[in-house]
């Protein structure tokens, strides 16, 4: 119903803002990424806005670009997130920042944000796969599925993750598979 906003920034309390749009005032809940972008109060702003009716009140949120909408619509598809826990994720890690973690499924740069435990991260990691990869620059995609493919092949040749951990870590973000498992065997082989 709403799509965007575009007025006078009044107030800044975060996670909210109000926004006077022709002498009505909106207010918005923002995840932090773009709170800590907004203009100082008086500048003129423009966000992106979801619009949420619920039997307990209306709700809008605001954001700086339409990778974080889009990001916060798919949160909110899984079962168990929420809007507010849909924010805490978004201010607590960037568009791309989910979308690698999401693509390399790491369980522990997710459970760091507030709110989210373990099951939760899980189920994040599962309903996000392969959702978010707009988001990722081009060249991320194939890196990210090559180190994944590494990380595989090594737990494969029997290293224990913290073997493998240690070598993915040597290696450039943007070696191929094949490179990479050359790279990490040397590595792996000295030790």
């Amino acid at each position: 119903m709403i799509s965007r906003l575009t007025g006078i920034l009044l107030e800044k309390n975060p996670p909210q803002v109000v926004v006077d749009v022709h002498g009505i005032g909106y207010e918005l809940d923002v995840p932090m990424s773009t709170f800590y972008n907004l203009p100082a109060n008086g500048e003129k702003i423009s966000l992106l806005t979801h619009f949420v009716v619920r039997e307990d009140g209306q709700f809008l949120y605001g954001f700086a670009s339409e990778g974080e909408r889009c990001a916060f619509r798919q949160l909110l598809k899984i079962s168990g997130i929420g809007a507010r826990l849909a924010l805490s994720v978004l201010s607590g890690l960037s568009v791309g920042d989910l979308a690698q973690v999401v693509a390399r499924q790491e369980i522990g740069r997710l459970t760091k944000v507030p709110g989210i435990g373990t099951k939760t991260a899980e189920r994040l990691l599962l309903e996000l796969k392969g959702k978010l990869a707009d988001a990722l620059p081009a060249s991320a995609v194939p890196a990210a599925a090559a180190r994944n493919d590494i990380l595989n092949a090594l737990l494969a040749l029997g290293y224990n993750d913290r073997e493998a951990g240690a070598a993915m870590k040597q290696l450039a973000a943007d070696v191929t598979t094949s490179d990479g498992i050359r790279q990490a065997l040397k590595l792996l082989s000295r030790v």
